[in-house]
């Protein structure tokens, strides 16, 4: 398959995602690092993307490194609790033109319209405004944080009407009281706060780290905010930056925001990777049930029938018409994983006094086989078979013989199976008879 084969399957592969993103709200949060790396640039071009897809986005942007830049200028010095930083009446001042500076930047950015660039006809409208109201954090174990607030409110109306007319809207991190003061809030709480208040779709918080990873270095697909708390809790997490990801993440999903990406802004096209392809590339914080075993449906033919298709051409599996398959649809489970079926199997149980029942139809999708989920998908008719009152299941394999003897099946012989069976057995596919005990 060459380069443009490949782009034409990706296409199509992602269109059941920009099918179902169209019209949802999206809150991304760039950290100040983010802005300065030079994959920022790319960054905006997806973001333009995803906003020509028909996704409301709500942008929050941070400037950690820049405020640091700020006062080391002025030369301040600044204090931080607990990942905070405190801003006294002097170094305010460098607070606001390091977000200021950032803000002016980005509306810039937005509305770059080159030639033969990504961005050509964009015609994009970044809003900013007052939209995040805040409250001083006040005085913490005797520590007055001064000028250091946290979000009060999001003015959502204002925010949805923005949004409702086309326009990309950006929040800082600071915040107006009601009073008239300003106050450096933590960019990732905004995030957090606006993606709850605006009942958002999903939160994504971009850093420098592709996700979470566990002790061995592998990336964490996805996990609940319970797991979240866990890991947090553990103080296994290095990154400080991760951390604060990790924590709003988990606060947004344990307050009803559907799902939470963490992604590297510093791997080109990340972004995109993690919302339209089925695996993503990031880490995924979701209350959701992302993968299960479950009764198969009417709705899960066509899925079923894509994943066999190839095992029956190969005639590994015997062939099943659609017909077929709708009217046996009660006896199959499969895996679905977001709305897909990567596996299914089959219990077909024998209407006579052996209290025995068949497996069949056991396939599992080329992309996530080798991770013990054909293993899964047979426990789970196990028992299910047990609950129908079956003692006894019977296989019959032409290929996969050496597995099914590794999950407890035993060889025996075509006589071994219940009479009107052993009546339907197909001499000419020559298939092994397998049977365990349950």
């Amino acid at each position: 398959m060459n380069i443009s084969d490949d782009h034409v399957t990706w296409f199509r592969n992602s269109s059941p995602y920009i099918n179902a993103h169209r019209g949802r709200t999206f809150v991304v949060m760039l950290p100040g690092d983010a802005i300065a790396s030079p994959c920022f640039q790319y960054i905006v071009h997806d973001l333009t993307l995803l906003h020509s897809l028909g996704i409301k986005l709500v942008l929050v942007h941070g400037a950690r490194p820049q405020i640091n830049s700020h006062l080391q200028a002025a030369g301040i010095d600044t204090n931080f609790d607990r990942h905070t930083r405190i801003i006294d009446q002097q170094a305010m001042q460098p607070v606001l033109e390091a977000i200021g500076n950032i803000r002016l930047r980005l509306e810039g950015m937005f509305s770059m319209g080159l030639v033969n660039s990504p961005m050509f006809n964009a015609s994009l409208q970044l809003v900013s405004g007052n939209f995040v109201i805040a409250k001083p954090v006040g005085i913490r174990e005797g520590q007055d944080y001064q000028y250091t607030g946290e979000v009060r409110r999001i003015q959502v109306n204002a925010i949805r009407q923005q949004l409702d007319n086309g326009n990309l809207v950006l929040l800082s991190p600071i915040g107006c009281s009601p009073t008239g003061e300003l106050f450096n809030l933590n960019s990732d709480e905004v995030a957090s706060a606006a993606a709850i208040a605006l009942k958002a779709d999903k939160l994504i918080l971009m850093g420098v780290e592709s996700g979470i990873h566990d002790g061995k270095g592998e990336l964490l697909r996805e996990m609940t905010p319970h797991q979240a708390v866990q890991l947090l809790s553990s103080g296994d997490l290095k990154n400080d930056d991760t951390e604060r990801q990790l924590t709003a993440a988990c606060h947004a999903a344990s307050n009803g925001v559907p799902r939470s990406h963490l992604v590297s802004y510093a791997n080109d096209g990340s972004l995109l990777r993690e919302l339209f392809t089925r695996d993503g590339c990031g880490t995924l914080v979701t209350l959701e049930i992302y993968e299960n075993i479950r009764n198969a449906h009417i709705e899960d033919v066509g899925g079923i029938l894509e994943l066999i298709a190839p095992l029956e051409e190969a005639g590994v599996l015997v062939r099943r018409s659609r017909e077929l398959l709708e009217n046996e649809i009660n006896r199959f489970t499969v895996i679905a994983r977001d709305g897909m079926v990567i596996g299914c199997a089959a219990l077909y149980p024998f209407n006579d006094e052996s209290q025995s029942g068949e497996v069949a139809c056991v396939a599992i999708h080329p992309s996530y086989r080798n991770q013990q989920r054909a293993a899964q998908l047979l426990h789970h008719l196990e028992k299910r078979a047990k609950t129908q009152g079956l003692t006894r299941l019977f296989v019959l394999t032409t290929q996969a013989a050496h597995w099914f003897m590794e999950q407890g099946f035993s060889p025996v012989s075509v006589d071994d199976l219940p009479v009107k069976r052993r009546s339907l057995y197909n001499y000419q596919r020559n298939s092994k008879v397998f049977c365990k005990s349950l």
